[in-house]
């Protein structure tokens, strides 16, 4: 049985290929800085796109896509602005926030990919 943080990474590791399979290009990844940690930082042609990836193995606790709370929604975008500022962007670029919800419960993970989730 794995534990939260591998499955964590396991459900990182797909969904990096999933990105790079849909022809987005991986500009970071697991970036930290102190208002938290962004899991995915991917190119969609002009748009810089910032990915909360959650896996889960049961909806014991809920699903993924419904663990996104208002407060981490914040939190994610203060990270996203903290990151554009950090890595001096002149003007600011056209941003989206996704999440990619795994339920990894037989062999093969079924991904429900929600684009834009975040919204003011």
């Amino acid at each position: 049985m794995e534990n939260k943080q591998s499955l964590g990474k396991s459900g990182e590791e797909f969904a990096a290929r999933l990105l790079i399979e849909s022809g987005l290009k991986i500009v970071n990844r697991n970036y930290r800085c102190p208002k938290g940690e962004m899991d995915i930082i991917v190119r969609d042609e002009k748009v810089l796109v910032f990915m909360e990836v959650r896996t889960r193995r049961s909806s014991y606790r809920g699903w993924g896509e419904e663990s996104i709370t208002h407060q981490k929604a914040r939190r994610l975008k203060a990270i996203a602005s903290y990151y554009l500022l950090q890595k001096g962007y002149s003007s600011w670029p056209c941003i989206r926030f996704d999440v990619m919800a795994i339920r990894w419960i037989g062999e093969q993970p079924e991904v429900n990919w929600i684009k834009a989730a975040l919204q003011d």
